[in-house]
């Protein structure tokens, strides 16, 4: 590796390039809400697509591993870290055209920079009935970095891979990949049809170190007639393994009208709505258990909180409506259902009331309505304030959220659940047991992927500035992963600290990635170790 060459070289390349040192990258890119730290070689800033493939001719000629970002805003997951120390970022938060978009077919291309705001306002601009499929991480976040990620959300596009249809990505060497179709039957057609033609080699560049995807068509969900969202109580956790059966049904019997359900502890919920009660806390450092339940009388909080988002005509919605409300008889309470006009007007309305009570019922009607926004495709920083839940400094107001930049302690566990409401029982108290055992705040979220499986979110939250809880967190991860493995449950994504342990078991599929990556990129210069 010849680094001093490669950065020459770079500098070279003109207009549309920063090349950063090691102290400047470190600076711009090491903070990371899981306290985990990397040696950077440098960083290289880009603004012109065109001239990543001279970025990675130079890379490879010296041999020196570059490791791409698009925001760099993958909170929970490393921020913008490498999964290995001495790597160049190779940040793409530049390069955010909007390159092209169908307005008859919903159609857009974006490059890596184009964050879920930027996408909303080009929409509204132009007065397109589409929704940006949206994140709860927030509107500074890029499309094309979660849908790479194997992302999701809960409006009608869901599954964020699976709504591109199209990926150009530039190789080790430099060279180019587009679709067969694309390049036989033009970009056009070859947006239209995900599948493309001949081996489809598009998903080869998802959760990999492959190339660097430069450009990506997504088919956004068309704006329906009528939006609301669902929300309902349990109010016993003994009807956890009923309320997951019943939330299986509306799923396998409502498709393509409900677009997701979850289902979120007390604990989650209260981090969303309520102050951490740091003089509420019991000899572990939690909340103690009849703190919690005063919390939940006082939020209206029960144990466990349905949320879930219904799209189609006033007629389809009205009728889905009816059917959710007698598949929720006798497990759910409060089953409401609200349109924005009317969580708007709650809002107002609790903000009048006096006292205490007013105070927290207008928070939470907020907090409702800022979710319904989400619901109907508008990116905010909803979500976002659970980062906060036990540590670091929120902004002044105004200030965009960063929850590395503000000093969060934050790692995600995020593993697929088989929705089977033993299996569901099953895990929900492995989380509890381990999260307290290690002094973590056991906050539990279930989402639908579909009638058959749930992504469960677990925000890992700690004091950054204290080691103790630092160390504590890291094992909490270790074990939740390793026990959940045990029940049938695993990560559907890691964070760059797990991405270095998958070498530690021997997989037929680890063969066959080692195989292609040395065909693709034989000196393992893209993202080292990611996936690997």
């Amino acid at each position: 590796m010849d680094i001093a060459a490669a950065t020459r070289a770079w500098s070279e390349l003109g207009a549309g390039l920063e090349v950063l040192d090691g102290v400047a990258a470190a600076a711009a890119y090491g903070v990371d809400t899981t306290e985990v730290r990397r040696r950077f070689l440098g960083a290289l800033k880009l603004e012109r697509a065109e001239l990543v493939p001279d970025v990675m001719r130079i890379a490879s000629r010296f041999g020196v591993p570059v490791h791409p970002i698009s925001t760099g805003h993958n909170w929970g997951y490393g921020t913008s870290l490498p999964v290995r120390d001495d790597c160049m970022v190779l940040d793409l938060a530049g390069l955010n055209r909007i390159v092209d978009f169908d307005a008859e077919l919903g159609i857009v291309t974006l490059e890596p920079g184009v964050t879920q705001q930027m996408l909303a306002d080009f929409l509204d601009r132009g007065q397109h009935p589409f929704l940006v499929p949206v994140t709860g991480a927030g509107p500074t976040c890029s499309l094309v970095g979660n849908a790479l990620e194997r992302g999701y959300g809960i409006t009608p596009e869901g599954d964020h891979f699976a709504a591109v249809t199209n990926v150009e990505s530039v190789l080790a060497d430099g060279s180019v990949y587009r679709g067969m179709l694309s390049e036989v039957a033009g970009e056009g057609l070859g947006r239209l049809f995900k599948w493309g033609l001949g081996p489809y080699c598009d998903g080869l560049f998802t959760q990999s170190g492959f190339g660097v995807v430069t450009r990506v068509s997504i088919a956004l969900a068309r704006r329906p007639q009528c939006i609301k969202a669902l929300f309902f109580s349990v109010r016993d956790d003994s009807l956890l393994e009923d309320a997951v059966e019943r939330v299986r049904d509306i799923l396998a019997s409502l498709p393509g009208v409900v677009g997701g359900i979850n289902l979120m502890n007390r604990r989650r919920v209260l981090a969303m709505a309520a102050p951490y009660p740091v003089d509420q806390l019991g000899p572990d450092g939690l909340i103690t258990p009849a703190a919690l339940e005063a919390m939940g009388r006082a939020y209206q909080v029960m144990p466990w909180t349905g949320f879930g988002t219904l799209y189609g005509t006033a007629r389809v919605v009205r009728a889905a409506q009816h059917e959710i409300r007698r598949a929720l008889s006798g497990v759910a309470t409060r089953v409401v259902f609200l349109s924005m006009g009317q969580a708007r007007w709650l809002a107002r309305i609790a903000q009048k009331l006096p006292g205490k009570l007013g105070a927290r019922l207008g928070k939470t009607a907020a907090t409702i309505a800022q979710s319904l926004e989400l619901v109907e495709g508008r990116p905010n920083e909803t979500a976002l304030p659970l980062c906060y839940w036990r540590g670091g400094t929120m902004p002044p107001p105004g200030t965009p959220l960063d929850p590395a930049r503000d000093g969060c302690g934050l790692i995600w566990h995020a593993p697929l659940v088989p929705m089977r409401p033993g299996t569901v029982r099953k895990y929900v108290e492995m989380v509890e047991e381990q999260c307290q055992r290690h002094g973590i705040e056991p906050l539990i979220t279930l989402t639908s992927l579909n009638a058959r499986l749930f992504d469960s979110t677990v925000p890992i939250l700690f004091r950054s500035d204290n080691a103790t809880e630092v160390a504590a967190a890291r094992d909490c991860l270790a074990t939740l992963s390793e026990s959940g493995r045990a029940l049938g449950t695993h990560p559907y994504r890691l964070g760059v600290q797990e991405m270095t342990k998958l070498g530690e078991r021997d997989r037929a599929s680890a063969d066959l990635s080692r195989r292609l990556k040395e065909a693709l990129d034989p000196q393992g210069l893209i993202a080292p170790g990611r996936y690997e």
